[in-house]
């Protein structure tokens, strides 16, 4: 027996249907992955408490342990980096010793005794405790704390407002309820998705996770092409790693590639960027110098240099960073080995133009 047409499923009705249920189920997926994140979040922060709290009595254990315990952070932090890998840095154990202390909690609620009341005692993620380890007064931290609780706050907009001094400003002003409210009003920047939140260095460092990503095909594309065509310059460039990260203060930074240039026995920071080159973009290379400086470049081997590739529709740009370097012989050596600037802004517009073409043939 045929159906009527009367009898068929209107497929406007279905498609609603079913836009309906996807929106459903896309909802569903975001929100739990950011449980998840929550989840491993409060177990990596609880965690960390506790080892700040074995530190702290290792360290008041008596006389006899006290010239022992002003190495203790020292031998951890190696001990467990070659364990777990990064994340136990001495800096990161400082950390932890000085959340135990700010921070305390009953000592019934040991990580031992009762776990899930244990970890709820920390409701805002790592990234959050880390930044108000930063503030120096006890009334502002509380405060940073209450309200990033309170609005929801994310780390950027915690940052934000810890940095321009939020606090400060609002027992200054005669209307504390209207800058209150101001201040949960974040920035489109600010925001957070699911993927990011899982993606969150803290966690990665947690689960020793790999931490690998571009923020765009087109910038995926000219580092891929970047690094080929560096390798087929010669055999001087040796690959070393791609969005590289690293720690400065309380912030990360990744950088695109890293190279390591055998004849000049230096590693090389390239840095792209899709847009207008910039002063601020200098800055931002010499932090990754002096940290590279400091913790990758062996004792045997020169001080790093930067590459900065600056790729903005019809005016590439590519900048060598070589300020810093120690005297202007070694500054000139490193000029006339390196690749020429102009041979990189060719190669760069080139690369871009061929990777628009074929974007707008598909």
């Amino acid at each position: 027996m045929q159906n009527s047409p009367e009898n068929l499923p209107d497929k406007t009705n279905l498609n609603e249907v079913y836009l309906s249920m996807l929106k459903e189920v896309v909802e569903l997926m975001e929100a739990s992955r950011r449980q998840a994140s929550r989840s491993i979040n409060s177990i990596m922060t609880a965690t960390y408490w506790e080892i700040g709290r074995r530190i702290v009595e290792f360290e008041q254990s008596g006389e006899s342990r006290a010239e022992y315990g002003k190495q203790l952070i020292s031998r951890l932090a190696q001990d467990l980096s070659s364990r777990f890998g990064k994340g136990f840095s001495k800096r990161n154990l400082e950390q932890m010793r000085r959340f135990y202390l700010l921070w305390s909690i009953p000592q019934t609620l040991s990580a031992q005794s009762q776990v899930p009341d244990f970890y709820q005692k920390f409701p805002l993620p790592w990234s959050h405790y880390v930044q108000l380890l930063s503030v120096k007064s006890n009334e502002a931290r509380a405060f940073y704390e209450a309200q990033a609780l309170q609005g929801g706050w994310s780390v950027r907009q915690l940052r934000r407002q810890i940095s321009t001094q939020f606090y400060e400003r609002t027992l200054l002003s005669r209307n504390k309820a209207a800058m209150l409210e101001k201040g949960t009003q974040s920035l489109p920047s600010e925001t957070i998705s699911p993927e990011e939140e899982i993606k969150d260095p803290f966690v990665l460092e947690f689960l020793a996770l790999k931490d690998e990503y571009s923020e765009s095909d087109l910038e995926e594309a000219l580092i891929q092409h970047i690094e080929s065509f560096l390798l087929e310059l010669g055999q001087d460039f040796a690959f070393v790693g791609r969005q590289r990260r690293l720690r400065i203060g309380d912030q990360w930074f990744r950088v695109d590639l890293l190279f390591f240039h055998r004849r000049l026995r230096c590693l090389v920071i390239i840095d792209l960027k899709l847009g207008e080159f910039s002063h601020a973009d200098v800055g931002q290379m010499h932090l990754y110098l002096n940290y590279a400086r400091e913790h990758w470049t062996l004792k045997d081997e020169n001080p790093p240099v930067g590459l900065i590739l600056c790729n903005r529709k019809d005016e590439a740009v590519a900048h060598y960073a070589l300020e810093g370097l120690p005297n202007k012989v070694m500054a000139a050596e490193y000029q006339t080995t390196l690749p020429d600037e102009k041979l990189l802004v060719e190669e760069l517009e080139r690369t871009r133009q061929r990777i628009e073409n074929r974007s707008s043939q598909q």
